[in-house]
């Protein structure tokens, strides 16, 4: 049957699937726009607020001492860079062991069960694992870095995880078949062509995980939250963080903390931006690379 009637004109039925396709065209219009129009109005609002309280003071001095004006969060910014630095390298090398092992190695059933129980650990909210953390680590000895870094891990593992995996799929079959025609064996094909083919997307992954990590506040809470207002790079002691340092400064009275607060959160948005940016970066070189292999 033709879509049109028989004098040349588009039938009813033709006439109601295009008012339809454009009333969806236009929601989902409008919701891009009110996504996009809600971040620009948290950028507005944190840049308008935090940016008269940015300095080079800001970045390199700690907090002033007790009854003193001035300073810095020179502390909370070298804190965060140690914990997320560590967290990376616990859980970097185990989420690309985990997507490697289920992507080329596992049987099927227990990388559907694996999965499962990565998408559960990504769902856990975070303030559940700075208490599980908080009872194994910091109830037997202290408040330190390394425990924060270990509760931000266990987050950005599962991120890790799936994104590697999801690359090492998009990685041409004809590489593998090549490789094995070669008479490589399966472990040296992965470690050596599938892996590096997929390097980007692997940080990718990585990148993301960090913007996510570098965030969060209540497993910090449980696991370094008593520290001192000096710079230490020590990860064995209780490090400031950034997140942290906001939500104690928003907790105080005085106006002044509102601004370095507004100004923490301003410089924790430009880095988790800076990632965002340098992450799909990576993505669009790793898919070059990819589609000039296949």
């Amino acid at each position: 049957m033709s879509a049109a009637a028989p004098w040349g004109r588009p039938s009813p039925r033709l006439r109601r699937r295009k008012a339809v396709n454009l009333l969806m065209e236009a929601l989902a219009t409008v919701a891009a726009l009110i996504a996009v129009a809600l971040l620009g109005t948290v950028v507005v609002s944190v840049l308008r607020r935090g940016l008269p309280a940015i300095s080079l003071d800001f970045f390199t001095k700690p907090p002033a001492g007790f009854g003193a004006t001035g300073g810095g969060l020179a502390n909370a910014f070298a804190g965060s860079l140690v914990i997320v630095a560590v967290a990376a390298l616990m859980a970097l090398p185990v989420g690309v062991l985990t997507a490697l092992y289920l992507s080329e190695f596992a049987p099927k059933r227990l990388e559907q069960t694996i999965r499962l129980a990565l998408d559960v650990l990504n769902g856990i909210p975070s303030i559940v694992i700075g208490i599980f953390v908080f009872g194994i680590l910091v109830l037997s000895h202290q408040q330190s870095g390394l425990a924060g870094s270990f509760a931000l891990a266990i987050i950005m593992l599962p991120l890790i995880a799936r994104s590697t995996q999801e690359v090492l799929r998009v990685v041409p079959e004809t590489l593998r078949e090549a490789s094995y025609a070669l008479g490589i064996s399966r472990w040296r094909t992965v470690v050596g062509i599938i892996l590096p083919a997929s390097i980007g997307g692997i940080l990718t992954g990585t990148m993301l995980a960090i913007a996510r990590a570098a965030g969060e506040t209540a497993p910090l809470l449980f696991t370094s939250s008593l520290t001192a207002p000096f710079i230490t790079w020590d990860p064995r002691q209780p490090l400031q963080s950034v997140p942290l340092t906001i939500f104690e400064l928003s907790e105080s009275p005085d106006p002044l903390d509102h601004a370095r607060a507004w100004a923490a959160a301003l410089a924790l948005i430009a880095f988790v931006l800076f990632a965002s940016l340098l992450s799909r970066a990576l993505l669009a070189r790793s898919r070059r690379k990819l589609g000039q292999v296949g």
